[in-house]
């Protein structure tokens, strides 16, 4: 003998039915204090410290090529 049972109830409600716990005062508190945290971090942190911590060390790297090449340009320039 094959019985299907279908049944149409909300998560909260099936939490419920099946006594578990609501977690979803748990769960806002918790989804709260990451969000503070992480805007109490935001607004310690100076924008330089900042993109430096988000521009990779290869970027960076570029950047002193460049600086390589435009001052040894500079110094070629001022001896013609």
């Amino acid at each position: 003998m094959k019985m299907n049972v279908t049944v149409d109830c909300t998560p909260e409600e099936a939490r419920a039915f099946l006594g578990l716990p609501d977690v979803a005062p748990m769960q806002e508190a918790i989804v709260n204090e990451v969000k503070d945290r992480l805007l109490d971090a935001m607004h310690k942190m100076e924008p330089e410290a900042l993109m430096k911590a988000w521009i990779p060390s290869q970027v960076q790297g570029m950047e002193q090529w460049q600086k390589l090449f435009w001052s040894q340009f500079a110094k070629s320039q001022s001896k013609s």
